[in-house]
Formats: structure tokens, C-alpha cells, sequence
């Protein structure tokens, strides 16, 4: 009998791949926001270790939580060609990855920037991998569970820059987490039937017709709105930016009161997600450029 060959060695684009670097950049990137919206001293090896140290920080959870799903992503459509389901990653190889990345990632946020970043990127991790990837499972609020996670990064961002959080770091995790409902329940209608297949129990499986999906991505949108033009409201940037945020924030609010229309909602599922996926670095550009150009 001829034995089976021995499967392919996982080459580096696969593990490039396991970080999810799409969704890694977000992480980076509110993080950036974060920092730059403080306004700090310039400081080009703090920058440098904000930078890396989030990335290390975002592909190890992207890493760990493919490992702790490899189960689940081997039975949808839309992750079944992921790096481990599809057999181009080995379990422990990614579980290794994963936790050397988190570890490497603390180890440099407290050597090169403070105490206080580090401990927002190890609230991140454990809200991440301990609280919203297990609640997929058994929790109807998990996306809401998964929103408190994914607003962390402007935190580190902003602890970074300024050695604390004041108002605006919290109103930029006011934005990030309202912003990410809608976003979320846009992809989790528009693939509800994989999520059905290994009985996730959110809320896009749960509701059938889509009413409650539709009804609360349209209130927490209207929540971002309100949310979002608060810097101005403290004096904490222009009206400018107010204009900005509003425009766009209405621009968001009629895409998510389209899918809230039974007729067509899988077309405005996708419309809401992209329209989510613009309005986000639209306000947030806009909010950085105000704060630094009204920069006493």
C-alpha cells in the first residue's frame, strides 16, 4: 500500500494569511488615530513601537481565534479555504504563531511606550479571544461583545500618546464600537446561512425576517451619529469636523434605513456594509486633520 503523501510545507504567504492582514490594518489604524488624535510630542520610536507592537497584537489574535474556530471555519463556505480548515497551517503552528505574536507584542508596548498601552492591548486580547470568540457560540450579543473588543485599539493608540485617556479617547471608542453593530450585522445577514450551519445564535440567525437585525443596526447607527459629533460639542474639535461627521453619519443612517425595507434587504445588507466600510476613515481622517491643524 502506498502511503499518502506528506502534505505541503506552509509557505509564508499562508501565515500572512492566518493574521488576517485586512483586518489586522484596521486595528493599526484606529490605533493611529488614537495617538495622533491626542496630539503628542513627536517621537518617532514610540510611533514605531504603537505601530508594531498593535500589529504583532492583532495578527496574534487573528491567529488564536482561527485556531480556537478551526472547527467551525471547516464547516462554512465563506472560511472553509482559511489557512488551517484548508490544511495549509498546521494547529499548533498557528497556536504557536498566535501566542508568540500577543507576547512579543506586550513585551514591546511596555518596554517602549507605557504601562497603560500595554494594558489596553491585553484587555484587547483577552476580550477577544476569551469573552467574543466563545460567546459566538452561546450568546445572542456577541456581535455587541465583539464591538467592545474591536474598540480597544484607539485606547492603546491614545494611552500611547498621551500617557492616559481623556474625553475624546473614549468618544473614539464610542465611535468604534456603534460603527462596528451595523457593519457586523450587514455581514452576518448577508451570510447568515453559514452562521445558521454551525448554529451561531446572533441575532441574524435568530431573526428570520430581518426586522430586529435591520431595527438595530438602524439604532446604533443613529447612536454613532449622535456619538461622533461630541468632540465638538466639548470643544474638542471644530465645526468643521462637525459638518464632516454629520454629512457622512446621515449618509450611513440612510443606508441603514434602506435595509430596514423587507423588499431588497440582501442588496441594502451589502450597501450598509459598504457604506460602513467608507464612513469609517472619512470621520476619522477627518477628526485627526481637525485636531491637528487647530493644534494650539
Amino acid at each position: 500500500m502506498n502511503a499518502e503523501p506528506a502534505a505541503a510545507p506552509a509557505k509564508f504567504g499562508d501565515y500572512l494569511e492566518l493574521t488576517k492582514p485586512r483586518l489586522s490594518l484596521l486595528s493599526v489604524l484606529t490605533a493611529l488615530v488614537g495617538y495622533y488624535a491626542a496630539r503628542p510630542a513627536p517621537d518617532g520610536w514610540k510611533l514605531g513601537a504603537v505601530l508594531i507592537g498593535t500589529m504583532l497584537a492583532a495578527g496574534g489574535v487573528a491567529s488564536l481565534n482561527q485556531w480556537l474556530e478551526r472547527d467551525t471555519d471547516a464547516r462554512m463556505s465563506r472560511t472553509a479555504d482559511r489557512p488551517i480548515p484548508a490544511g495549509k497551517v498546521p494547529d499548533g503552528s498557528a497556536f504557536v504563531l498566535g501566542i508568540l505574536m500577543c507576547i512579543a507584542a506586550l513585551f514591546l508596548l511596555f518596554a517602549k511606550v507605557n504601562p497603560l498601552a500595554t494594558l489596553f492591548t491585553l484587555l484587547t486580547i483577552i476580550a477577544y479571544l476569551c469573552w467574543y470568540t466563545p460567546a459566538k457560540r452561546w450568546s445572542r450579543w456577541s456581535t455587541e461583545i465583539g464591538a467592545l473588543a474591536g474598540a480597544f485599539p484607539p485606547l492603546i493608540g491614545w494611552a500611547a500618546g498621551e500617557g492616559r485617556v481623556s474625553a475624546l479617547g473614549w468618544i473614539l471608542f464610542g465611535i468604534l464600537f456603534f460603527w462596528q453593530v451595523p457593519h457586523f450585522m450587514a455581514v452576518a445577514w448577508t451570510y447568515r446561512r453559514d452562521y445558521t450551519a454551525v448554529a451561531f445564535p446572533m441575532l441574524p440567525v435568530r431573526d428570520e425576517s430581518g426586522v430586529w437585525v435591520a431595527a438595530w443596526s438602524f439604532a446604533n447607527t443613529f447612536l454613532l451619529l449622535i456619538v461622533s459629533v461630541l468632540p465638538t460639542v466639548y470643544g474638542l474639535a471644530s465645526v468643521w469636523y462637525a459638518g464632516a461627521a454629520v454629512a457622512a453619519g446621515l449618509w450611513f443612517l440612510w443606508r441603514a434605513a434602506q435595509f430596514m425595507r423587507p423588499v431588497g434587504r440582501d442588496a441594502a445588507a451589502r450597501k450598509l456594509f459598504l457604506t460602513s466600510i467608507t464612513y469609517l476613515p472619512l470621520v476619522l481622517i477627518a477628526l485627526v486633520a481637525d485636531r491637528l491643524i487647530s493644534a494650539p
